[in-house]
């Protein structure tokens, strides 16, 4: 290290004390908060360190980059002047007062509410001088302060030996391409360090979220890191009194088994077994990629392009109104596996560190293996951690596991996909659960080189738009997506596990635009294509009457009714039904929002389509069944009017107050 530049030489040894301080932090961290009555396993636990490792090297080298950046330049160099040098020694210093204060507020903020700190720790702000009087009255300030300062003054210390004998040495002379190789690779390894991995997506919180103990992500995540991840999303946006005003109507509508508005209880306890239950049999979801119902030859398009498709809705249970609440596949997965719709107006609530924790009917398939399979990264919308945190002993399949070879900015293709889903699929030999996700369907519409005789075709411009689609890659790339799942279930077939298989297709959502001459005109009208898709449960050798249903359905009603059909029991927390269950057959309803600064929220019913603004305004009433459903019928039906109305809004307040009270069970 010595023939390394000295500027460098003390940033080196610097980012070590700074990672071994963090670490011996994290230590005593775990030690001081560890439970014995439920430790975390030391797979987990290894594993948490070695993520909480990486986060702390991203902490501690954005703390060094602005001296890193700047200090190589003569006039700021801290080597060349007194001036500078005791400028970049109060900022390293005042930097890890600041973080200590972090990482000292983190041990009493988990301390106080059993979670890791982050940005909402500001509320106590509001009422500064009752919190501040609970912190002297709780915790023995005295001490700590003094032990803040001698930890100041001992890092201080070190930082002026680090210093001084980057001073005594002679600064070795670079030019030429010496100079420019060391300055390039130590601004790759900088950067690198702060990306966190090798992979398309760099390091996120999410990450931390990975292992399904409640107390490992507290271990692994970094407070400073963890705070300002947050602090978009400080402001909560439930009302709990609006909840509470609308707690009667949906308690009702869900079939709550206890209603309790003073603690807003939403719990219903399902001990009938399902239909299917006593065969366990295995359960597949595949989110088709933008499966627009408009584009598929199940819903009358014209030009044919999911045959495959086609031919399993025939002989499956079908849903023929069924709406993804939002577009979005982030928000939709998210919908998907929590049964709550994404009300988030900040991106998405996969994106929400404050929202991770969620409760998930997935695991009441006990003694089942679960599997997660992309083509690209579940750091992608950060939705490990809503997967594996909350779904317990997920087996994550993603980029670096397959090996196919990626193909664009999705990953490996549909058709490897579905390929090496398959693969791991066809070797078990006890019930799994499994979820596949497809991504091809997506601009750019890559077709793979080795596609198993697939073949393109062209259509005319005008063909295409009466038809619905934008252009020949999006169409061929649709009706890829088709092939591949054709693809699939000849390969389920000769793997032997179809016939004791409960197959669940469905599009994360649709296409907002042109439904095209053979689509309701209601939907292209109130821009419902992009929330409508098909809905298929197939199961050959369970389902032996194809079925269909009429009426609506939406995305949170898909694990309630996987459950319904196959689970031995289950319990449901959030806004999800059975669709099957007779209780709720004449008041089925599909919630919808689409989001901007002013969320606008609706409800899909039977005959009509309510929407409005979620402060109120702007209210309409639709016919679907008029020729004319973009007229507002909203004062010649004031009591449907009325009742969507009251539907919609309990609806909405009660998923932002889910979202944030539906802890994993």
């Amino acid at each position: 290290m010595q023939k390394l530049p000295r500027l460098l030489h003390f940033l080196i040894n610097l980012l070590l004390i700074n990672l071994a301080l963090f670490s011996l932090f994290r230590l005593a961290f775990w030690f001081y908060f560890k439970t014995p009555a439920d430790p975390i396993p030391i797979d987990m636990l290894l594993h948490s360190f070695y993520l909480g490792f990486k986060y702390d090297l991203r902490l501690a080298l954005l703390m060094i980059l602005p001296l890193f950046l700047l200090g190589g330049l003569r006039i700021l160099s801290p080597f060349e002047s007194r001036l500078m040098r005791n400028f970049w020694f109060g900022y390293l210093a005042l930097a890890f007062f600041i973080i200590l204060q972090f990482y000292y507020l983190n041990f009493g903020y988990y301390a106080y509410l059993q979670q890791p700190m982050n940005a909402t720790v500001l509320r106590f702000a509001y009422n500064l001088e009752t919190s501040l009087q609970m912190v002297t009255e709780s915790y023995p300030q005295v001490w700590i302060g003094l032990s803040m300062l001698f930890l100041l003054g001992v890092y201080i210390w070190l930082m002026h030996h680090l210093l001084q004998r980057a001073l005594d040495y002679a600064n070795p002379f670079f030019h030429g391409w010496r100079k420019a190789g060391v300055i390039s690779l130590s601004t790759i390894l900088l950067l690198f360090g702060i990306y966190g991995k090798f992979s398309w997506y760099p390091l996120r919180w999410s990450e931390a979220f990975s292992n399904a103990h409640s107390f490992a992500p507290a271990v692994t995540l970094n407070p400073v890191l963890y705070f300002f991840n947050t602090l978009k999303n400080k402001n909560v946006r439930f009302d709990e009194n609006k909840t509470r005003e609308s707690y009667a109507l949906i308690s009702n509508y869900l079939g709550v088994d206890k209603p309790d508005a003073k603690t807003l209880n939403y719990r219903r306890v399902i001990t009938q077994p399902g239909s299917f239950a006593k065969k366990r049999p295995n359960i597949i979801m595949v989110f088709l990629e933008s499966f627009a119902s408009y584009k598929t030859g199940t819903f009358g398009n014209p030009l044919n392009p999911t045959p495959n498709f086609d031919t399993l809705a025939k002989q499956s249970l079908q849903y023929s109104r069924y709406y993804s609440p939002h577009t979005g596949t982030a928000r939709s997965v998210f919908a998907a596996i929590t049964g709550i719709p994404d009300v988030e107006l900040n991106k998405t609530a996969s994106r929400n560190p404050l929202v991770v924790d969620q409760h998930t009917i997935v695991n009441a398939f006990k003694g089942y293996r679960k599997f997660y399979f992309l083509g690209g990264s579940a750091s992608w919308g950060n939705v490990r951690g809503v997967l594996q945190h909350n779904i317990k002993g997920l087996e994550v399949h993603e980029e670096g596991d397959y090996s196919a070879a990626r193909i664009d900015v999705w990953g490996i293709s549909d058709l490897d996909l579905f390929k090496e889903a398959n693969q791991v699929l066809a070797q078990q030999s006890q019930p799994f659960f499994a979820i596949i996700q497809t991504s091809g369907n997506h601009r750019p519409y890559t077709i793979p080189e080795d596609n198993h005789g697939f073949k393109l075709e062209h259509r005319s411009k005008e063909t295409l738009k009466k038809a619905g689609f934008i252009s020949n890659g999006e169409y061929n790339s649709f009706r890829f997506m088709d092939y591949s799942l054709g693809f699939f279930m000849q390969q389920a077939h000769k793997a032997g596990y179809l016939n004791n298989t409960l197959f669940v297709f469905y599009g994360d959502h649709g296409i907002t635009g042109y439904g095209g001459e053979h689509s309701p005109k209601f939907e292209t009208s109130y821009i419902l294509t992009g929330l409508h898709t098909p809905l298929i449960f197939y199961a050959p050798g369970l389902i032996k009457q194809p079925q269909m249903d009429n009426r609506p359905a939406s995305e949170v009603d898909l694990l309630p009714t996987i459950a319904g059909l196959a689970a031995p029991g289950y319990v449901n927390t959030t806004l999800g039904r059975d669709l099957r269950d007779p209780r709720f057959a004449n008041q089925r309803y599909a919630f919808t929002i689409t989001h901007h600064n002013i969320s606008e929220i609706g409800l899909v019913g039977e005959n009509f389509y309510f929407r409005m603004n979620e402060d109120g305004s702007n209210k309409l009433l639709a016919d679907t069944r008029s020729a004319t459903p973009e007229k507002n019928v909203l004062d010649a039906h004031p009591k449907v009017a009325a009742h969507m109305e009251a539907l919609t809004h309990g609806i909405h307040e009660t998923a932002k107050y889910m979202l944030y009270h539906n802890p994993h069970q």
